[in-house]
């Protein structure tokens, strides 16, 4: 790349050029016009003093004076030949210039070389009284000029010009190149320091000399303050750099935790589920239980009474009827009661083996859902509230039935707690309407509704309305990673304040395989008012 120290050297070469070669140009202009007037002058005085001398010498026919006075007009070089003609005798006297300067004599009338100039030779006597008589034509005089001279002039004066020129860019590039590289050699040392700084580490790079006291020692010092602060800024930034990589293995750490607690939390809230629903189980069963033990006591006591008359012999028909009716009696509330506790231990039996193996299954939906319902009436019947179940009979899926009944279970639970108020009546409906490949169910109560600053957030974790009441804000965050994750399905909320909310849950009657063991969920949750 051409740079700009050659730019510069260029320039000033081309201006100093251009400025001599005008100059040069007018001077060679003015010189030639002056040869030229000069030789006009030549040219005119030649003429005159021959058309002076020449007549008198000629009308006498006095060679000798002439061949003097031609002789003596061939002094300048400007002139080739003066050849003097008689009106009679013809070629008179002549005079040529030899290549060699020298000056011979011209007898014969052949070619000369230069521009001629003809002149009339008029002589002019007075008579004896002194008048001026008629000038008479006595011969003529051609004179041969030559601008050889005056060529010769002009071309050494362009060769001194052309001399002087480059001798005159000659000294300018030596004035220029070492007057630049005053300026030149400190703006490549910088030029290499920024280099430097910018290629290699700033560790590596050091300060430029700054003992000169001009304006580019002024810029230097200028330059290694900035390598100066930008050494301090690299140091800083790797600081920061090196905190902010010990904060982001910091937060992953952190975010691994959180994860893994969050995982716990969700099995836990989960097994608390599943305990809760032993606990009412067990609760449950234990009535019917209790009224078959005590009817098979008093059957027992009745029994031993019965045998202890036909022992004695005092045995009598109404002792027998009386057996034969407390026994009919307590057999009908045994069987009654073993049926109730067997339909209660079958219902729970199903849901939490369904929810502790994740197995999936084809299953009847209704019948499921009922079941589900049914494991739910421990907590169900200490309230006012009643649950509708509108399903199709025909409905059959091939999904994860324990993730199904912990969906519905948490959204029950949820109405339970946070729809209604202690001891108010209310309605929970499951609804569930068949659309093609994909089911469409929906779980909506006409409690008091959710607050519009809470739609957007209720399948976010950790969010409830009752921090410290026992409410941990992951139920319906566990339904919406079931919905989307393991069925492969979205929920969509809405609600209007004082007029209970809906659940709206759509999923294929085929869980896709894959969906199963998503790990991460691309489907959204949509919340509307």
């Amino acid at each position: 790349m051409f740079g700009i120290q050659g730019r510069l050297t260029l320039l000033f070469v081309l201006i100093v050029t251009v400025v001599l070669g005008i100059s040069g140009t007018y001077a060679q202009y003015s010189l030639g016009h002056e040869l030229e007037v000069g030789n006009q002058r030549l040219r005119q005085g030649v003429l005159t003093r021959l058309q002076t001398s020449l007549p008198s010498a000629l009308w006498d026919l006095d060679k000798a004076k002439v061949d003097n006075i031609v002789a003596a007009e061939m002094l300048p070089p400007e002139l080739v030949a003066i050849r003097v003609y008689d009106t009679s005798v013809g070629l008179f006297s002549g005079k040529l210039r030899r290549d060699n300067g020298g000056v011979a004599s011209l007898d014969t009338d052949s070619p000369v070389p230069g521009s001629a100039v003809v002149a009339e030779l008029a002589y002019r006597d007075s008579g004896a009284a002194g008048a001026a008589l008629k000038p008479v034509i006595v011969g003529r005089v051609v004179v041969n000029f030559s601008r050889a001279q005056i060529d010769a002039t002009l071309a050494a004066e362009v060769r001194r010009k052309v001399i002087e020129v480059l001798l005159l860019d000659s000294i300018l590039v030596a004035a220029l190149a070492l007057s630049l590289r005053i300026v030149f050699d400190p703006l490549k040392q910088l030029r290499d320091g920024l280099f430097d700084l910018a290629t290699r580490g700033s560790d590596e790079v050091e300060e430029l000399a700054d003992n000169r006291r001009d304006e580019l020692g002024e810029v230097i010092r200028g330059f290694n303050a900035i390598q100066r602060k930008i050494k301090s800024i690299i140091a800083r930034i790797r600081e920061a750099e090196d905190e902010a990589r010990k904060s982001a293995q910091a937060t992953a750490r952190a975010m691994d935790d959180l994860q893994r607690t969050q995982e716990s939390l969700l099995q836990a809230e989960r097994l608390a589920s599943l305990g809760g629903l032993v606990a009412g189980v067990a609760h449950e069963i234990n009535t019917p239980v209790g009224i078959a033990l005590t009817s098979a006591s008093v059957l027992m006591e009745a029994t031993d009474k019965v045998r202890q008359d036909v022992a004695e012999g005092n045995i009598k028909k109404s002792d027998i009827l009386r057996y034969l009716e407390t026994a009919g009696e307590s057999a009908r509330l045994i069987m009654n009661n073993a049926y109730r506790a067997a339909h209660l231990i079958h219902s729970f039996k199903q849901i939490a083996v369904d929810q502790v193996s994740e197995a999936r299954r084809r299953f009847e939906l209704r019948d499921y859902i009922g079941e589900v319902v049914s494991s739910l009436q421990p907590k169900l019947k200490k309230t006012r509230i009643a649950v509708a179940i509108a399903c199709p009979a025909d409905i059959v899926l091939d999904s994860y039935p324990g993730a199904l009944a912990q969906v519905i279970t948490n959204l029950t639970l949820n109405c339970l707690e946070h729809a209604f108020e202690p001891e108010a009546e209310g309605r929970i409906g499951i609804n569930v309407k068949r659309d093609g490949d994909w089911i469409e169910m929906q779980v909506v109560d006409d409690g008091k509704g959710i607050p519009p600053d809470m739609l957007d957030k209720v399948f976010d974790p950790f969010v409830t309305t009752r921090r410290g009441q026992g409410g941990t804000g992951l139920g319906l965050n566990i339904v919406f990673n079931l919905i989307v994750k393991q069925f492969a399905g979205t929920i969509t909320v809405s609600s209007t304040l004082g007029q209970g909310a809906s659940f709206m849950l759509r999923m294929p009657l085929v869980t896709p395989v894959e969906a199963g063991h998503a790990d991460v969920a691309t489907a959204d949750a949509k919340v509307t008012a």
